[in-house]
C-alpha cells in the first residue's frame, strides 16, 4: 500500500432500511478515517432501480444522521457513474482481460450443472474464441487466471489464499450492456481513491474477484478489512425474531445515539476492558488489527446499561426535548408550562431509564392535569384514618419553605415523627394521590416535579374526592 492519505466509505443500497450491520460497517469506516486524520465518505449503490427510491435513499442519510456520522464529501450516485463502468470493461477487453461471451441462459445453466458436477468453475467456450458479433446477445466476462492463487491480505481475516482454478470467468456488463456489481464498485473505489475497504466478511470472496480485475486494470488494490457478522444473541443469524435490526428500529425504541456509537464500537473491536468510551477515545484507540475474526453477538443488556448510562450524561434540555417528541408522538396533549415541568422531573427520575420511553414513562404522572381520576386501588387506601392524616400533612406542606428534595425528605420524616407512625402508614396513599396510579420517583422528588402548588391541589382534590 502507497502512502497515500487513508480514504475510507460506506457503501449502503437503498433497498430498505439501515440494517445494524450496515451502521457498524459505516462506524468503523468513520473511525478509521478518524484514527487516520483520513477521509469518511458515502457512495449509494442505487443500480437496482426500482427499489432504490427517493424515500430509500432518504433513509440512509437519516440513520447515518442519527448516528451522528457525517460523510466528509458529498455522496456520489452509482447508478450516475453507469458509462465509467462500461469504459473500464472495455478497456479490459482491448487488453485482451474481458471477452464476449455468446452462451444462452439455457447453455449457462447447462454448463454450470456440469461444472457443478465435476467440481470446477464453470468455463465459457468463447472464452479464447476473439469471437465479435455484434449482431447476437452477448454479456461481457472477466477473464480470470486459471492457474496459480489469488491472495487476499485481509487486515481481520489474515492472508486468505484462493485457487484461481475455482474462480469462474465473472460478467462485467450485461446483455443490456449495464454493469455488474463486481465492476462498479471497483470503478467506483478507484475514482473516489478508496484506500480502504472496510465491509462484511460475506464479501470476502468478492475480494478475491476484485483484486484480479484491480491487477488486471493496473491499479492499486485497496487494503481489506471483511468484519465479522452481528449474530443474536443466541449465536445464530441477527433476525426479526432477535427484535430490532434497523437503526431507526433503535431509535424508535429509545437508545441514544452516542450510546449506539459506543455499544456498536464494542461489537467485534475493543480497548482492553473499557466499555464505556468516548467518540475521541475510541477514534484514538481504533486499529483494524484489532477488530475481532469471529461474530459479534447483540446483546440487550449491554445495549441497556450504556444507554442508561448516557442517558444520566446528557444534557436536560436535551432529554426534555426528547422526552416531548415521544409524548406528541403517542398523541399526548402537552400544555403551557409542561417544559419546565420536566426539566424539573427528567432530574429525578432519569437514573432507573434504560431508554428514552422509559423515561418518557417517567414523566407522566407530573404532566396529569387536576382533577386526577385515581384508581379504584388508590381510592381504597383512602380511609377516614388516612385522609385525616394527609390533611394534617398537607397544612404542613403548605408551611414548607423550602421545596427541594432534602428539604421535603426532612419535612416528611419529621411529620411522621409527629404523627407516632411510619412513612408506611400514609407513604402509598400520598405517592398514589401525587402519582395518579403512575409510575413516579420517591415522594420527596414526586413533590418537586410537581411544584408546590400542584402538589398541594392533587392532595385537596384528593381528600374532597374521598369524602
Amino acid at each position: 500500500m502507497s502512502d497515500r492519505p487513508v480514504v475510507t466509505r460506506i457503501a449502503p443500497s437503498p433497498t430498505g432500511s439501515m440494517h445494524i450491520g450496515t451502521a457498524r460497517t459505516a462506524l468503523f469506516n468513520w473511525l478509521y478515517a478518524k484514527h487516520t486524520g483520513g477521509k469518511f465518505l458515502l457512495r449509494i449503490e442505487d443500480t437496482d432501480r426500482e427499489r432504490s427510491t427517493e424515500a430509500a435513499v432518504q433513509v440512509i442519510f437519516d440513520g447515518l444522521a442519527w448516528l451522528g456520522l457525517t460523510p466528509d464529501e458529498e455522496p456520489v450516485f452509482q447508478f450516475a457513474r453507469a458509462e465509467r463502468h462500461v469504459l473500464a470493461a472495455q478497456e479490459l477487453l482491448a487488453k485482451g482481460n474481458a471477452y464476449r461471451c455468446y452462451m444462452t441462459i439455457e447453455e449457462t445453466s447447462a454448463e454450470r450443472e456440469i461444472a457443478r458436477a465435476e467440481g470446477r468453475a464453470i468455463r465459457s467456450p468463447w472464452r479464447d474464441s476473439g469471437a465479435n458479433f455484434n449482431d447476437r446477445p452477448h454479456v461481457i466476462r472477466f477473464k480470470s487466471p486459471q492457474e496459480g492463487e489469488t491472495v487476499v491480505r485481509d487486515k481481520v481475516k489474515g492472508d486468505v489464499t484462493f485457487q484461481n482454478k475455482d474462480l469462474d470467468d465473472l460478467i462485467l456488463l450485461r446483455t443490456d450492456g449495464t454493469p455488474t456489481y463486481n465492476l462498479a464498485v471497483i470503478v467506483d473505489d478507484h475514482e473516489m481513491g478508496i484506500t480502504h475497504v472496510i465491509r462484511g466478511d460475506d464479501h470476502l470472496n468478492n475480494a478475491a474477484r476484485q483484486t484480479q480485475i484491480y491487477e488486471a486494470l493496473g491499479w492499486e488494490v485497496p487494503v481489506w478489512a471483511h468484519l465479522p457478522m452481528i449474530n443474536g444473541p443466541d449465536g445464530k443469524k441477527l433476525s426479526k425474531r432477535h427484535g430490532a435490526q434497523a437503526v431507526s428500529e433503535f431509535d424508535d425504541m429509545g437508545y441514544l445515539p452516542e450510546a449506539m456509537r459506543n455499544y456498536l464500537a464494542r461489537l467485534g473491536w475493543g480497548h482492553g476492558n473499557d466499555e464505556i468510551f468516548s467518540d475521541d477515545q475510541a477514534a484514538s484507540w481504533f486499529e483494524l488489527e484489532d477488530v475481532v475474526g469471529a461474530p459479534a453477538r447483540l446483546d440487550w443488556d449491554k445495549l441497556n446499561h450504556l444507554n442508561n448510562h448516557y442517558i444520566r450524561q446528557a444534557e436536560i434540555g436535551r432529554l426534555a426535548d426528547l422526552v416531548t417528541a415521544i409524548h406528541k408522538s403517542r398523541d399526548h396533549a402537552l400544555h403551557d408550562g409542561d417544559q419546565d415541568i420536566l426539566l424539573r422531573t427528567i432530574p429525578l427520575v432519569r437514573d432507573g431509564a434504560k431508554t428514552m420511553l422509559e423515561l418518557t414513562d417517567a414523566t407522566v404522572f407530573a404532566l396529569k392535569r387536576r382533577p386526577l381520576e385515581l384508581p379504584e386501588k388508590i381510592k381504597g387506601m383512602l380511609s377516614e384514618e388516612t385522609r385525616a392524616r394527609l390533611g394534617r400533612l398537607r397544612q404542613a406542606l403548605e408551611a414548607q419553605a423550602a421545596w427541594e428534595v432534602s428539604d421535603l425528605e426532612a419535612a416528611l420524616r419529621g411529620f411522621a415523627e409527629s404523627e407516632g407512625v411510619g412513612m408506611g402508614k400514609f407513604g402509598p396513599a400520598l405517592r398514589g394521590v401525587l402519582s395518579g396510579g403512575s409510575p413516579a420517583p420517591d415522594l420527596a422528588g414526586a413533590l418537586v416535579s410537581l411544584g408546590k402548588s400542584e402538589s398541594l391541589g392533587r392532595l385537596d382534590d384528593a381528600l374532597s374526592q374521598a369524602a
